[in-house]
């Protein structure tokens, strides 16, 4: 009887601990993406929203802010998790010249239901929060 119970608490904590590595595997992975998606979209939206006319004129990078932030949140969408993430994008800072955009991404993992002893459903989310900073310079 005794080797029941131990069976049975052994399957109920073999259980507890894969929803734990589940949860933080979501986080960890989803943070990772989050961070190159952010890295990629910022470089090549900064790098299609120079003005070129004002660089053929003076030959300084200049970028436009509605075009960094068109440019930035087409290719955040297209390229991040397929529409699974709950993002929420805020640009910070854009200054067109010296070329300098801050931006920083919320990210909301799934909900995990965690089931207590009273039989109510407790949700666990996580918010994850990438920064990055960016600086479009040219060597002459």
């Amino acid at each position: 009887m005794k080797w029941s119970f131990a069976s049975v608490g052994l399957i109920v904590l073999g259980m507890f601990g894969i929803m734990i590595i589940m949860l933080f595997n979501d986080i960890t992975v989803s943070n990772e993406q989050d961070y190159y998606t952010l890295k990629d979209a910022t470089e090549a939206a900064m790098i299609e929203s120079v003005d070129i006319a004002y660089y053929r004129l003076t030959g300084e990078v200049k970028i436009s802010q509605e075009k960094f932030a068109e440019n930035f949140t087409r290719r955040f969408t297209e390229t991040s998790t397929f529409g699974q993430g709950n993002y929420e994008i805020v640009f910070y800072q854009i200054v067109e010249y010296p070329a300098k955009v801050s931006i920083r991404i919320y990210d909301k993992t799934s909900r995990y239901n965690i089931f207590t002893y009273n039989s109510d459903i407790e949700t666990t989310q996580a918010q994850i929060v990438n920064e990055l900073s960016a600086i479009l310079d040219s060597y002459q």
